[in-house]
Formats: C-alpha cells, sequence, structure tokens
C-alpha cells in the first residue's frame, strides 16, 4: 500500500442515526439534549426521510442526522443499523478516493455526489469484497468534502501542498 496520501481526514462532519420514527428520534436529540433542526433531506432514492440537526459552530460544526426509511421494505435500509453511518470531513475527496481506491478500498455504488447538507459525498462500503479487501468491518463511512473555513480550520492541505 502507499502510504504517502494526497489529503487529510479533518473531523467528524456527521453521524447519522436511523429509527422506524424520526419523532422518537427528535424526542432525545432535539427535545432532550437541545440539538437544533437545521435542514430536512427527503430522497426515494436514498430511501430516507431525515432531519438535519447541528451542534457546534461554524468549521466546528457537528450534524446529527435523524433518518427513517420512506418504505421499511425497501434498500437502503436507513433504520435496520441505529448508528447508520459516520461521515468524515476529507480536504480533497476526488484525490481521496482515487488514492483510497488504487490501495483497495471499496466504495458503495453511486461514486461523489451532492449529498443533503450540499456537500459533495461518497460513501466507503461497510464489507470489503475480493478486488477490494478494505471495508468498514460493518460500518457504512461517509466521505465528505469539506469547504475552504473547515480545511482551514481543521488544518487541512493548502494549495501549496498539493
Amino acid at each position: 500500500m502507499n502510504t504517502t496520501k494526497p489529503y487529510r481526514i479533518l473531523g467528524i462532519q456527521q453521524i447519522a442515526i436511523g429509527g422506524m420514527d424520526k419523532a422518537a428520534l427528535r424526542r432525545l436529540w432535539v427535545d432532550v439534549l437541545g440539538l437544533q433542526i437545521t435542514g430536512s433531506f427527503v430522497s426515494e432514492q436514498e430511501n430516507v426521510d431525515e432531519d438535519i440537526c447541528t451542534i457546534g459552530a461554524g468549521p466546528y460544526r457537528v450534524e446529527v442526522d435523524l433518518m427513517q426509511p420512506l418504505d421499511p421494505e425497501k434498500k437502503p435500509a436507513v433504520h435496520a443499523t441505529p448508528l447508520n453511518h459516520i461521515g468524515l470531513w476529507v480536504d480533497d475527496l476526488p484525490k481521496a478516493v482515487e488514492w483510497m481506491t488504487v490501495n483497495g478500498v471499496r466504495f458503495a455504488p453511486g461514486g461523489i455526489r451532492r449529498g443533503a447538507a450540499g456537500h459533495d459525498i461518497c460513501f466507503i462500503h461497510p464489507k470489503s469484497s475480493g478486488e477490494f479487501p478494505i471495508g468498514g468491518e460493518g460500518v457504512l463511512i461517509e466521505l465528505v468534502q469539506a469547504p475552504d473555513e473547515v480545511v482551514s480550520a481543521l488544518g487541512g492541505r493548502t494549495g501549496s501542498e498539493a
């Protein structure tokens, strides 16, 4: 494996929690813990109806996405694993995906695309395969392109390092 990486993982961008009923999730995360709902996202393709909550501010803000399936019988089953996925900020998503792919990381279908919060995203598959021997070992991991303010605040690469 090539150990020189053309990217840096900067920090946690989000934690996604799935359940059959967003209202039950909101009772804890919003009513009790005090997170604010800052948006929502509904996607037939992703089989999800989610509330986007936040804690912290600016580049230190972390999303906690509360998700329920649009149809519990369809895939992806966003409710089947209560801790659905963890999102990580990355300073250069295309370079990270290219390097990781060459080095045996398995990605979920869909490639790099616009995510619920408006950032480019992609997912590391929770399971490895024969062709790609590195996976999330049971955890779905979302890589999220960090905006410039987050890259600066969390110590990502600058143009001179790339």
